[in-house]
């Protein structure tokens, strides 16, 4: 890896020119090198005109020669492209439009015939970096090309030079997703600087974006993967910001698994969980198969339980707060009733205990203040979960689960249960309130817990976006909306329901089609 990390670096010019090559030909085979290039089209107008003109001549050719070669075979494309461009402009184009379709085209002429080996002769022929490369990646047209051909090419070192030439000047925030650019250490470590800082900068709301693209990058390879994670650990230990760059790391670490990608012993190590041997190997087999083993619950809880237990953060990792979550509180899955404390006690200790490090010679100090509430918290609310209750049994245990889900802990095991029922196609169907008890304790959630407001709008957004085949269309729309009406709402809406031809087939004697008639009927002079 590190040689061919190390054999895309450009420092230095080539080690040879075409002029050192020619004194291994005769003169003869030099000259005939040079006339097959004059005699292709417009051949005038590349950038190594000027070498190969001097490499005929030091060889003896012929001036005359050249020039009819070079005159025969000047068909002035690129002046002709220009001049069409200029009719295009007299005809009343925009010159804005006029350019956009040539630099399209171009676009598509080079992703189309782009030959990387012939891009890497570029190097051998001007003897270094053409200045018309570092007028090209100025503009943002022609840098995207470069994104895109470095995709496609990730060897040609052409390409991995000119990204980093980008880089240098400064564009690195546009290469996030270019996986070229893990290939080069010097400009992967300037895009993750610039990755990480807008992530910190960035409000909560525009995070997940910027987040998967970043996190694809790091991705590329487990050399990337580790090295960006190692600087994210330590810059971590921050106090400022700290907090915000594990959750990054977090994020990161989710996107790998998500991808199928085993990442477990490097989180493990990166944890600190080397210096805890009984609880990394409680860990590792669980993370790695992605399940919960009740024998290795039983040796974190046995560890976790005792006088001197290990750190905290060993049983922070969000892969496994999941996994004890969905145990807990997805519908369906059955925990054995032996081992059942066990997940509580885990599940509550990774949520409330608080640790404050060893500083000179204080020992390190456990809080366990609200490990107890904690814990019988999520008992309770796991019982009231997984007893199947129905709506008017949940109506009842309402005070109770309003005290449960002050606890951050209990009250995302609660939007897990609810998620997995309100998706339930009957769900709906089935529900006789006009306000479900779940929705309303999801209201409940979101007023106490701010974090959660964005898992709970994707679940609403959900929820809108899906189609409910078992109710009624005319239902539907009378579900979601509730007096007072606008005025122009019920002179548009009342005839399509009264209509006999649009409403004939549904069952208009529901009881809230028959309040929404009488309340109009009531409270508004229709025409």
């Amino acid at each position: 890896m590190e040689e061919e990390f190390e054999s895309r670096v450009w420092d230095d010019a080539p080690d040879t020119d075409p002029l050192e090559e020619d004194e291994a030909m005769s003169p003869a085979d030099v000259q005939s090198n040079c006339l097959r290039q004059f005699s292709s089209t417009d051949f005038i107008m590349e950038p190594g005109i000027f070498s190969t003109l001097k490499r005929y001549f030091q060889a003896g050719g012929n001036p005359e020669q050249v020039i009819e070669m070079l005159s025969e075979n000047y068909q002035a494309v690129a002046q002709m492209a220009n001049l069409m461009a200029e009719w295009l402009i007299l005809a009343g184009a925009s010159i804005n439009d006029v350019q956009a379709m040539v630099e399209n085209h171009l676009k598509q002429m080079i992703l189309k015939t782009f030959d990387p080996k012939k891009a890497d002769t570029i190097f051998t022929e001007e003897g270094d970096a053409p200045a018309w490369l570092t007028e090209l990646i100025e503009h943002s047209t022609w840098r995207s090309v470069v994104y895109q051909l470095a995709e496609e090419f990730p060897e040609c070192l052409m390409l991995n030079f000119t990204i980093k030439l980008i880089s240098d000047a400064g564009f690195q925030g546009e290469i996030t997703s270019i996986s070229t650019a893990a290939q080069q250490i010097e400009v992967f470590s300037r895009i993750l600087k610039t990755s990480t800082s807008n992530f910190l900068q960035s409000p909560e709301d525009n995070r997940h974006k910027s987040v998967v693209e970043f996190a694809k990058m790091v991705c590329h390879g487990q050399h990337t993967y580790i090295y960006a994670q190692v600087m994210l650990q330590i810059l971590s230990q921050e106090t400022k910001g700290g907090n915000n760059i594990r959750r990054l790391q977090q994020e990161i670490s989710k996107y790998a698994i998500n991808n199928g990608l085993n990442v477990t012993p490097i989180q493990l190590a990166l944890n600190g969980a080397m210096a805890h041997p009984r609880a990394a190997q409680a860990l590792a087999p669980m993370l790695a198969r992605n399940a919960l083993n009740p024998a290795d619950i039983t040796v974190l809880f046995k560890l976790y339980s005792a006088g001197d237990p290990p750190p905290v953060d060993l049983i922070r990792i969000p892969q496994l707060l999941e996994l004890l979550i969905d145990a807990l509180f997805k519908p369906g899955n059955k925990v054995n009733q032996e081992h059942k404390a066990k997940y509580f006690y885990l599940l509550g200790y990774s949520a409330s205990v608080y640790e404050t490090p060893k500083k000179g010679n204080r020992p390190r100090q456990v809080n366990r203040d609200d490990l107890k509430p904690t814990q019988q918290a999520i008992e309770k609310v796991h019982n009231i979960c997984q007893g199947g209750k129905s709506a008017m049994e949940l109506i009842a245990e309402i005070n109770t689960l309003y005290q449960c889900i002050r606890f951050p802990v209990v009250s995302v095991g609660l939007v897990r249960w609810i998620e997995c029922v309100v998706k339930e196609p009957s769900y709906f169907k089935l529900c006789t309130e006009s306000t479900p008890t779940h929705l309303a304790l999801l209201d409940e959630v979101v007023s106490i817990h701010p974090l959660l407001h964005s898992r709970v709008l994707s679940l609403l957004i959900e929820l809108f976006e899906s189609e409910f085949q078992d109710l009624e269309i005319l239902v539907q729309v009378l579900e979601i909306v509730a007096p007072p009406y606008t005025v122009e709402f019920v002179q548009l809406f009342l005839p399509l329901v009264e209509n006999e031809d649009i409403t004939g087939s549904m069952n208009t004697d529901n009881d809230l089609v028959t309040e929404f008639i009488a309340h109009c009927k009531s409270n508004y002079y229709v025409m």
